[in-house]
């Protein structure tokens, strides 16, 4: 069993920062990619940001600058510093995961999801 457990989540007024954290856990082979997606009210979920195992990121263009995405490989966590937030921000972030468990097989994993709220 693989689990991907976020934490960091929480009220902040705008302005303000956040640091989210997400533990992957289990029987884990390998770790490719990890991420973190945010899906607002009445939208779709969409990348925050991404970074490889060997530490190359992307980000979406409107978090460019604001949001740092950063990795621990050592203790399968990622990490997503949040600055200068703003109300546009509320969401629920979600950590994501390309891995390969006991299987062998890589495939895609999502934690529960952590609210952000921003007020304003």
């Amino acid at each position: 069993q693989v689990q991907l457990v976020e934490s960091g989540g929480g009220l902040v007024q705008a302005g303000g920062s956040l640091r989210l954290s997400c533990a992957a856990s289990g029987s884990i082979v390998s770790i490719n990619a990890m991420g973190w997606y945010r899906q607002g009210p009445g939208k779709q979920r969409e990348l925050v940001a991404a970074i490889t195992s060997v530490g190359t990121t992307r980000y979406s263009d409107s978090r460019k600058g604001r949001f740092t995405i950063s990795r621990d490989n050592a203790k399968n966590t990622v990490y997503l510093q949040m600055n200068s937030l703003k109300p546009e921000d509320t969401a629920v972030y979600y950590c994501n995961a390309r891995l390969a468990g006991s299987s062998g097989y890589f495939r895609d994993y999502w934690g529960q999801g952590t609210q952000v709220t921003v007020s304003s």
